[in-house]
């Protein structure tokens, strides 16, 4: 009869593999703690080898044709674009193919063990992994997110962003069933690439998470790249039907249905913990949500940390990620010292052109304080938009009057995926709109207009 296997101790045991776990081990490695990292697929998790960064290639190639199609307004004369989907496809897992191998020897110069496995608590200090049993004097879940199931009947036949990111054939026709980040940047380029494409999301707005005012911008720019958005939408079901699939739902109060090629789960991402075995690690939690304190510990055993995608109270964003694994790592050597602080926390959505924001929409800026200044401005007349023809250009900040602090700003087109740093950064650091507005930028660039953006004349 085989025994028990033997504990291997370590001071920091972290589960999951991506940005989050990695962001751990430099404050830990640095106080030369020990730590053994599990990870049941690639090193760097879904971001850079099935999620942003990939995807970001695909949006590259369609920012090129959103180029090509403003060709004419700058005297120059193209014939149709045709895009090779099979060889951009083969371009983007060449740029990624490397990433694991990398990542796995910056793992090793810091001295941490990988192994390859699943892993589940086997109680509140011990995960057990295969064969192995491995004790932490503290535990990390940074095991990162996973498509949200949708409770459907037919949903087994969608397909999701890693079908997305490998597929060598170009669908014709595509049906997204969710109006998140995934439905838009995939649902542009696919459309640029001459895809027919619907968005079917249950609630009245895209991205619901972000100001309505951008969302609009960004919903009628996507219709007139011939993207057809119904919003309000309970889908009934989805089911094969002559070669393609045919998906029934409810609009207005009436039963409709539309067929095409693939349909796509993008209703968003949920984290990725059910597996684990929480309650043998004592690890208080409900509807997949990890209960945490301040400090990203579980509320019911301090030893476990949260980081990355399973955290349930921020978003799943790449480098929020490796902030808060940074934070967890700080706060394993130092103690319960550090808290994440995501108010200046800047995001874009990559479609084309692309919605960016930082801090708090025109609705939760108005319930914290009843003395704001909102600034709003279509810039399509403005002499930087017509210089490059864009086709959307349009900004709201969001200031405080009693204390001239930006309290948020939105941006859909006019490089708003850069200029949303600039202002991340004035909130960051309590720098105001007043000083933001008097700084000299370079001229002619499109921040040289924040100071317009602001309202000065």
């Amino acid at each position: 009869m085989k025994g028990k296997p033997m504990s291997e101790k370590f001071d920091v045991v972290i589960l999951g593999g991506g940005n989050a776990g990695i962001g751990v081990t430099g404050p830990v490695r640095r106080a030369g703690m020990s730590i053994a990292m599990i990870e049941a697929r690639d090193l760097g998790g879904t971001c850079p080898n099935r999620g942003c960064t990939p995807k970001k290639i695909l949006v590259a190639a369609g920012h090129t044709l959103h180029e090509i199609e403003r060709a004419s307004v700058h005297q120059i004369a193209v014939g149709k674009p045709r895009l090779d989907w099979a060889a951009l496809i083969d371009r983007e897992k060449d740029m990624i193919k490397d990433i694991p191998a990398n990542l796995a020897r910056s793992m090793a110069k810091r001295q941490v063990e990988i192994i390859k496995g699943h892993a589940a608590f086997a109680g509140p200090n011990a995960i057990r992994v295969g064969n192995r049993m491995l004790e932490g004097r503290h535990i990390v879940i940074a095991t990162g997110s996973k498509p949200r199931p949708l409770p459907i009947p037919g949903a087994e036949l969608m397909i999701t962003s890693d079908e997305m990111l490998s597929e060598r054939a170009l669908p014709g026709s595509v049906i997204f069933v969710g109006g998140g980040v995934i439905s838009l940047e995939f649902g542009h380029v696919y459309a640029r690439a001459g895809t027919a494409v619907t968005i079917l999301e249950a609630l009245p707005q895209l991205l619901p998470a972000m100001d309505t005012d951008a969302v609009a911008q960004l919903q009628a720019e996507s219709e007139r790249v011939g993207i057809r958005v119904k919003t309000g939408v309970s889908v009934s079901r989805i089911e094969p039907h002559g070669g393609r699939l045919r998906v029934t739902f409810v609009h207005d109060g009436r039963e409709q249905s539309l067929e095409a090629d693939r349909v796509v789960n993008g209703a968003g991402r949920i984290a990725n913990v059910d597996s684990l075995d929480l309650e043998s690690g004592n690890v208080a939690h409900a509807n997949g949500r990890v209960a945490i304190d301040p400090y990203l510990r579980s509320t019911s055993n301090p030893s476990v940390h949260v980081c990355g995608d399973a955290v349930p109270t921020s978003p799943q964003l790449s480098p929020i990620a490796t902030y808060e694994g940074d934070i967890v790592g700080r706060n394993i050597v130092e103690g319960p010292k550090h808290s994440p602080n995501y108010e200046s926390m800047a995001s874009s959505v990559y479609t084309m052109p692309s919605l960016a924001a930082v801090g708090l929409t025109e609705k939760a800026a108005r319930q914290k304080s009843d003395t704001i200044d909102v600034h709003v401005n279509d810039m399509l007349s403005w002499f930087s938009a017509r210089t490059y023809a864009e086709t959307v250009a349009w900004s709201k900040v969001i200031v405080e009057k009693t204390t001239d602090h930006i309290l948020g700003a939105h941006f859909v087109g006019h490089a708003g995926q850069e200029l949303v740093n600039i202002f991340a950064l004035a909130m960051r650091f309590g720098i105001t709109a007043t000083q933001v507005r008097e700084n000299v930028f370079a001229y002619p660039t499109f921040a040289s207009d924040i100071k317009h953006m602001l309202g000065h004349a």
